[in-house]
């Protein structure tokens, strides 16, 4: 199931917020602490001191959507010792961290690119 758009970015706003905050508060975190623009499309992450819930925000170019995700037993593997305030995640490591996986520890293969299969001598 597809849950967003196609963002260009992802974005994970590294330490817990105030989770009072609604879409107003939000986007004042985003353009003041994170200095990051709204329209671009991008998704904004935020996570809550106890980690069990997290807010994801972006702008669909006719308002502001906000969803919300609590887990009822487990907390989110959110990155703390981090030495930027945001971190830039993929698509991937978005869905990574939504199922319960560690996006520190996890590392895909790294890509190879080929042009040929039989080699010649």
């Amino acid at each position: 199931m597809k849950m967003f758009i196609d963002a260009p970015e992802v974005y994970l706003h590294r330490d817990p917020v105030d989770f009072r905050k609604q879409i107003n508060g939000l986007t004042a975190i985003v353009e003041l602490e994170m200095k990051q623009s709204l329209n671009t499309g991008a998704l904004f992450l935020f996570c809550s001191k106890r980690r069990d819930k997290l807010k994801l925000l972006y702008w669909d170019k006719t308002g502001f959507c906000l969803w919300y995700k609590r887990l009822e037993s487990d907390k989110f593997k959110w990155p703390k010792k981090h030495e930027l305030d945001t971190i830039n995640i993929s698509e991937e490591q978005l869905h990574w961290l939504l199922r319960g996986f560690d996006i520190k520890a996890m590392k895909a293969h790294d890509s190879i690119e080929f042009y040929s299969v039989y080699l010649d001598d």
